[in-house]
């Protein structure tokens, strides 16, 4: 992700923070600019953008920002919709105790963090209200004395069970599942992987690729994923899949591969937008100097040495400081494979979507920074 500022002081300031710290100015995010921008009251609810690119445009909070306050998107002043982009494509939340509340806001900002990614790899899904057969929907359940709610997708929808905003519970689960990781934007990326199989690789020219990497999806779901159950993971699975649960079934190896790309990408972003780079003094260990944000690199070899170099030097620094490694996985060849082929699907979807407002802006000239 990139680095942010306060357009009234010049602070940094964080995807999430709706404040300056420093100046008390109002911050919103701007998808189409995928930018922080800072904002003064105009009047009526509504609020004069001080980032030059807007030319003191003027905008309205988000409905949920500006009243439920698990936001911080900005819509048009003249926008038909009084949810941003965000909150449209949330159908279904828990009822609102004061925990609940809680819950919501964290799983709203992890949703957040996905469709920042998924907009800088021009992905932006449309809201299933507008597009019921392809449009993606969002529904934040929480277990009833008869009725337990299960994370997943189908049909593009995307059900998460909100005891996950639970840190506890989510630590708990993952004891139990013998999981290395297992976070909130961690299952936005999984499930967002479930939806775009069938947007990106269902009934196209790339299934047949698709069956050579990761198997055949027509084997029986519901059967493939109680033999994982009861006998558990092949033993050689961390030669071929990126996590025990992939070896389960061909659907769940791509969205958990599709989530990995997504991790790695999203993370590579972040360090070159902070300036990182690595030059060990020994000879030999992994060096890193990305030249352009990772959206821009075509090449996967060229991801995958940075993320090398990236990922040993984070695991070196946890293990500095008492902590699990950052990044507990073996990339083999076999899973290597497979997200160079995510990444190639993605680079050809790319290809074909225009320029959108914010990429039109950096191919004119001097506008926002990239």
């Amino acid at each position: 992700m990139k680095t942010f500022h306060c357009d009234k002081c010049g602070l940094q300031v964080f995807f999430e923070n709706v404040r300056c710290e420093r100046c008390g100015g109002m911050l919103g995010y701007q998808p189409e600019h995928r930018a922080i921008s800072t904002f003064e009251a105009a009047g009526n609810d509504l609020w004069r953008s001080l980032n030059p690119v807007n030319a003191g445009r003027l905008y309205r909070q988000c409905a949920n920002y500006a009243r439920e306050h698990v936001c911080n998107w900005m819509i048009p002043a003249q926008a038909e919709n009084d949810l941003c982009a965000s909150c449209q494509l949330t159908h279904t939340i828990p009822m609102l105790t004061e925990q609940n509340r809680v819950y919501w806001q964290r799983l709203e900002a992890s949703k957040r963090r996905l469709l920042y990614t998924l907009w800088d790899l021009k992905l932006q899904p449309m809201p299933k209200v507008d597009a019921p057969d392809t449009g993606l929907a969002f529904e934040f359940l929480q277990d009833l004395p008869t009725k337990r709610v299960m994370t997943g997708h189908a049909n593009g929808i995307i059900t998460l069970n909100i005891a996950e905003a639970d840190p506890a519970h989510r630590e708990r689960t993952r004891e139990q599942m013998h999981e290395p990781y297992r976070t909130l934007l961690g299952h936005f990326r999984h499930e967002s992987g479930h939806y775009y199989f069938d947007r990106l690789i269902a009934d196209t020219s790339w299934i047949t690729r698709f069956r050579e990497l990761f198997g055949d999806e027509r084997g029986d779901y519901g059967e493939a994923l109680q033999r994982h159950y009861n006998e558990g993971p092949p033993l050689d699975w961390n030669s071929r899949y990126i996590t025990t649960y992939a070896s389960s079934h061909p659907w769940e190896d791509w969205a958990e591969s599709w989530a990995h790309y997504l991790h790695v990408i999203d993370t590579i972003d972040t360090a070159f937008a902070c300036g990182m780079t690595l030059n060990p003094k020994k000879a030999g260990e992994p060096r890193m100097v990305i030249e352009h944000r990772p959206v821009r690199i075509d090449s996967f070899a060229e991801l995958m040495d940075n993320w090398f170099a990236l990922s040993y030097v984070l695991n070196s620094l946890n293990r500095s400081v008492g902590m699990p490694d950052a990044y507990p996985f073996t990339l083999s060849t076999p899973v290597l494979e497979k997200l160079g082929f995510i990444h190639e699907v993605i680079l050809q979807h790319r290809a074909q979507q225009p320029l959108d407002e914010h990429e039109a802006a950096l191919e004119s000239g001097p506008g926002l920074a990239d």
